[in-house]
C-alpha cells in the first residue's frame, strides 16, 4: 500500500514510517516542520531517505488533497500541543483537518481502505475513580486554591465519599480537561462517526506518555522522559512538581509503532478506539530513580521542588485490555525507553540552553507554579 502520515517527519510518525518501510510498504510524509519542535527543518538524520516529503499544513485544503491522492491508508498523527493559551488552534489543527480528510475522501471519491488518527490519553482527563462506597466518580480540574496549599490528591465533592481511589480507565471514559484533551474528543468523534458515514474504516488511538528516542528537546509537551534525561545529562536534578507519588503511564514508541501497524492489518479494529499503554503505573519519583540508574546518578534520591504545574493530572491510568484482546502487548520497559533517549541524546549533544528554554518557557506561560509558603 502507499500510506501518508501526517506528522510523519515527527516522534511517532517516523517511527512509523520506519516500520511500514520495513514491511514494503510506500510512505508519503506530509509535515509543516513547525517551530519550535522542529527547529533546523527537516530531519537530516532519521527521516528515511525512501519516504517521498512533502512540507505543507494539514489545514490547507489543496496540501492535503495532493498529498491524499493516490493513497491507500493514512496515519493522522499531524496535531497541535502546547501550553499556550491558543484555544481555537488545538480545533482548526486537530479536529479540523480530520474532517476535511473525509470530505475531501467523499467528494473527490478518494479510495481510502483505512484512516488512522493520533489521540491522546489528554481525553481521559483524570479518568475514573472509585469513591469509599464503590461509586464511580470522574473528577474535574484541580483548583489553583487547593494546589497552591500543597494539597494534591483529588478532594471527595458533597455527595462522594471518601477517600477517593484511582482505577485503570476504558476507553468508554472520556472527562478532558485541557484544550488538547478536549480537541482529540472531537476528533475521535469526527474519525470514527464520519468514517462509519463515508464507509472508510476508521481508527482512534489514545496514546498514553510515549517515550523513546526523537523526542523534540525543544517540545514542553513531551513528557517526564525527556525533561529528566536532559537533566541528568546536562549534570543537573530534574524538577519534581507536587510530591512525586502523581502515577503516570508510560509507553515505548516501539510497542506504539507495534499497535499502529496492528490496527492497519487487523479488521477488527475498525471503528474503533483503543488506548495504547504502558500497562503499569508508575510514580514521577520511580521515574526519576529509573532514569537516575541509566546516567549512573547512584546518590539521587527524588525530592519535590515546591513547585506543580497548573491543569496537570494528579493519577492517570489506561485500561489497555481492549487491545490486548487484539493480541497486542507492551513488552518494553521504562528502563528501555530511558536507555535508548539517554543514548539518543548523546549523539545529538544537546546544549544546556535547551533545557534553560524549556524552563523560562513554562515560567512565562504560568503554568509552573510555586506552593504557598506559610
Amino acid at each position: 500500500m502507499r500510506i501518508l502520515i501526517t506528522g510523519g517527519a515527527g516522534f511517532i510518525g517516523s517511527h512509523t514510517a520506519d516500520a511500514l518501510l520495513a514491511r514494503g510498504h510506500e510512505v508519503r510524509v506530509l509535515d509543516s516542520l513547525e517551530e519550535p519542535v522542529h527547529r533546523g527543518g527537516k530531519p537530516p538524520k532519521y527521516l528515511s531517505t525512501a519516504v517521498e516529503f512533502i512540507k505543507g499544513d494539514v489545514r490547507d485544503e489543496g496540501v492535503l488533497l495532493s498529498s491524499l491522492r493516490g493513497c491507500d491508508a493514512v496515519y493522522h498523527l499531524a496535531a497541535y500541543q502546547d501550553y499556550l493559551p491558543n484555544f481555537s488552534r488545538f480545533y482548526t489543527v486537530n479536529v479540523a483537518s480530520t474532517a476535511m480528510i473525509y470530505e475531501l475522501a467523499l467528494r473527490e471519491r478518494l479510495p481510502l481502505r483505512k484512516v488512522i488518527v493520533a489521540s491522546s490519553q489528554a481525553a481521559l482527563g483524570e479518568g475514573l475513580y472509585l469513591d469509599a462506597n464503590g461509586q464511580k466518580v470522574l473528577p474535574s480540574l484541580r483548583t489553583d486554591q487547593q494546589l497552591s496549599r500543597g494539597v494534591w490528591d483529588i478532594q471527595p465533592r458533597a455527595s462522594e465519599h471518601g477517600p477517593l481511589r484511582s482505577v485503570a480507565t476504558d476507553e468508554t471514559i472520556a472527562n478532558p480537561q485541557n484544550p488538547y484533551g478536549m480537541s482529540k474528543i472531537a476528533e475521535e468523534q469526527a474519525a470514527l462517526n464520519l468514517g462509519r458515514r463515508c464507509e472508510i474504516p476508521s481508527v482512534a488511538m489514545r496514546y498514553s506518555i510515549v517515550q523513546g528516542p526523537r523526542q523534540s528537546f525543544f517540545n514542553a509537551y513531551s513528557g517526564a522522559c525527556r525533561l529528566f534525561c536532559l537533566s541528568f545529562h546536562l549534570g543537573k536534578r530534574p524538577l519534581i512538581y507536587e510530591d512525586g507519588q502523581q502515577i503516570r503511564d508510560f509507553v515505548n514508541i516501539k510497542d506504539v509503532v507495534d499497535a499502529n501497524v496492528l490496527v492497519l492489518e487487523d479488521p477488527r479494529a475498525d471503528y474503533e478506539m483503543f488506548n495504547v499503554g504502558g500497562g503499569k503505573a508508575i510514580t514521577v519519583s520511580e521515574f526519576a530513580s529509573a532514569v537516575a540508574e541509566k546516567f549512573d546518578a547512584h546518590d539521587y534520591e527524588p525530592k519535590p521542588c515546591g513547585k506543580y504545574r497548573f491543569g496537570d493530572t494528579r493519577h492517570i491510568l489506561s485500561d489497555i485490555s481492549k487491545l490486548r484482546a487484539l493480541g497486542w502487548n507492551p513488552t518494553r520497559t521504562i528502563g528501555d525507553s530511558v536507555e535508548a533517549y539517554r543514548d539518543w541524546l548523546r549523539a545529538e549533544e544537546a546544549s544546556e540552553d535547551i533545557l534553560d528554554y524549556s524552563n523560562k518557557q513554562m515560567a512565562a506561560l504560568g503554568v509552573v507554579r510555586d506552593v504557598a509558603t506559610r
